[in-house]
C-alpha cells in the first residue's frame, strides 16, 4: 500500500466515523417522542371534556398542529390561550397581543400577553381541563415558562386539572448563571432558579408545584406526559423556531449567553437576519463586522434602529457545551468607550440577571472568575432542589 493510498484510507475512515457519529446523534434525536406525540397517554383525559389549550406555533404533532390533531379526534377545544409572540408566533418581542378568533378553526384565542398574563376565573369556569404544550429553550428570561406558571395558578385556584406535554430542552445539558433574588421578580423571572436551569418544561412545572412557588402556596392538579428516549445530554435541534428572534439552532444555543446584552447599549441583532448571532454597538468599535438594525416583521422598532453597529458575527462560532459563554459580555464591557453608560438607564440588566450584583460587580472591576465564584453557593443549593424533580437522567 503506497503512502498516498494509506492517507486516502485514513481520511476516508475518519470521514466515515464522523458521518456515523452524526447519524447516531440524529437517530437519537429523531427517536425522541414528545409528550404531544404520545396521544394515547392523554386523549382519554380530554374526551368529553371542555378543553383549554395553551399553545403556539411550536405545538406540533408530526406535520400537524396539536389543535388540528385533537379536533380531528373529536376533542372539544373551547379556548386557545396564546403566550408572548401570539398563537402563530409572529408577534414582535414585548408586543401586546389582542384576543381574537382563529380564522381556521373559529376557536377563540385569548391572549396571555396583553391585558392579563393569567386566565380569569370566568375563563376557567368554561373549561374542564387545560393542556400546555409549548417549546421552551431553557433560559429563565424566556417568558413561556412564566405563562405556564400563571396558568398553573389559575388551574390551582379553579381546581381544574392541567396537563403539561413535555418537550426537550435544547439547553438542558448544563446549569449556570446567577440565581434570581426575590426582589428582582418579574415576568422575565418569577422564581429562584439560575439563568440556565437544566430542566425540561415538565420537570420545571413539577418543581414549581412541589416547592410551593405558586401564589398562596397553591397546588395545581398537575399531570406531566414525559418524553421518551430522552436524557439531558441528548442533542436536540428544534424543528420549529420558537420565536421570531430565535430563527435557528445557533441562536437558541447562544441566547442564554447573549441575552444580558439586552440590558446594555449593545445590539444582539434584532432587526437583522442574524438575531442573537451578532453583537455590536455604534458607540464602541468592538469588531470588524458591521450591521444596521431595521424595522421588520418580528422586530418592530428594534434597539439601535438605523444605526451602524460594529462588532462580531457569531453565526458560525463554536458553542461552549457546559456553561454560559460570558467572555463576550465581559470583554465588551471592559472595552466600552464609556463604562458608566454601558448599561441602560432602566437597569433592565438586573431583571435579566435576577440580581443587581452582576452590574455592580462589573462597575467595581470584579473579575469574571470572582463573579462566577459568587454564584456558586446559590447554584449548589438549587442543584439539590432540582434533583427531586428530574424525570430524565
Amino acid at each position: 500500500m503506497t503512502l498516498l493510498t494509506k492517507l486516502i484510507f485514513i481520511v476516508f475512515s475518519l470521514l466515515t466515523l464522523a458521518s456515523q457519529a452524526q447519524m447516531n446523534r440524529n437517530s437519537t434525536a429523531s427517536a425522541i417522542q414528545t409528550g404531544a406525540d404520545q396521544m394515547t397517554m392523554y386523549l382519554p383525559a380530554l374526551q368529553g371534556k371542555r378543553v383549554g389549550m395553551v399553545v403556539n406555533h411550536t405545538s406540533r404533532v408530526g406535520r400537524s398542529h396539536l389543535v388540528d390533531s385533537l379536533i380531528t379526534r373529536g376533542i372539544t377545544i373551547k379556548t386557545i390561550f396564546a403566550p408572548e409572540h401570539g398563537f402563530r408566533g409572529q408577534a414582535t418581542d414585548g408586543e401586546q397581543i389582542n384576543s381574537a378568533r382563529d380564522p381556521r378553526t373559529g376557536i377563540m384565542i385569548t391572549s396571555l400577553y396583553g391585558k392579563n398574563y393569567k386566565p380569569t376565573p370566568k375563563q376557567m369556569d368554561s373549561l374542564d381541563v387545560v393542556v400546555f404544550d409549548i417549546q421552551d429553550v431553557g433560559a429563565r428570561f424566556y417568558t413561556y415558562i412564566s405563562t405556564m406558571q400563571y396558568v398553573m395558578e389559575a388551574c390551582a385556584e379553579a381546581n381544574k386539572p392541567m396537563i403539561v406535554l413535555d418537550r426537550p430542552n435544547p439547553n438542558g445539558h448544563y446549569i449556570d448563571g446567577p440565581v434570581l433574588e426575590s426582589k428582582f421578580k418579574s415576568f422575565v423571572g418569577l422564581n429562584p432558579i439560575p439563568v440556565v436551569y437544566g430542566l425540561t418544561i415538565g420537570e420545571l412545572a413539577q418543581l414549581i408545584n412541589g416547592e410551593k412557588w405558586l401564589a398562596k402556596s397553591a397546588n395545581c392538579p398537575l399531570t406531566v406526559v414525559p418524553l421518551k428516549n430522552y436524557t439531558h445530554q441528548t442533542p436536540y435541534t428544534l424543528p420549529v423556531p420558537p420565536s421570531p428572534n430565535l430563527p435557528n439552532q445557533q441562536a437558541v444555543l447562544l441566547y442564554p449567553s447573549l441575552c444580558f446584552f439586552e440590558g446594555t447599549v449593545v445590539s444582539v441583532g434584532r432587526g437583522t437576519d442574524k438575531q442573537f448571532q451578532v453583537i455590536g454597538s455604534p458607540y464602541t468599535k468592538y469588531g470588524p463586522y458591521t450591521f444596521t438594525p431595521v424595522d421588520k416583521p418580528g422586530a418592530v422598532n428594534p434597539p439601535l434602529e438605523g444605526q451602524l453597529c460594529y462588532g462580531l458575527d457569531l453565526s458560525a462560532a463554536p458553542i461552549q457545551k457546559q456553561g454560559l459563554m460570558l467572555d463576550y459580555f465581559f470583554d465588551f464591557f471592559n472595552r466600552a468607550s464609556d463604562k458608566s453608560k454601558f448599561f441602560l438607564a432602566n437597569n433592565g440588566i438586573d431583571r435579566l440577571a435576577g440580581t443587581d450584583q452582576l452590574r455592580l460587580q462589573l462597575l467595581a472591576g470584579v473579575s469574571e472568575a470572582k463573579i462566577r465564584q459568587s454564584w456558586q453557593p446559590a447554584l449548589d443549593a438549587y442543584k439539590v432542589i432540582r434533583k427531586k424533580y428530574l424525570l430524565y437522567p
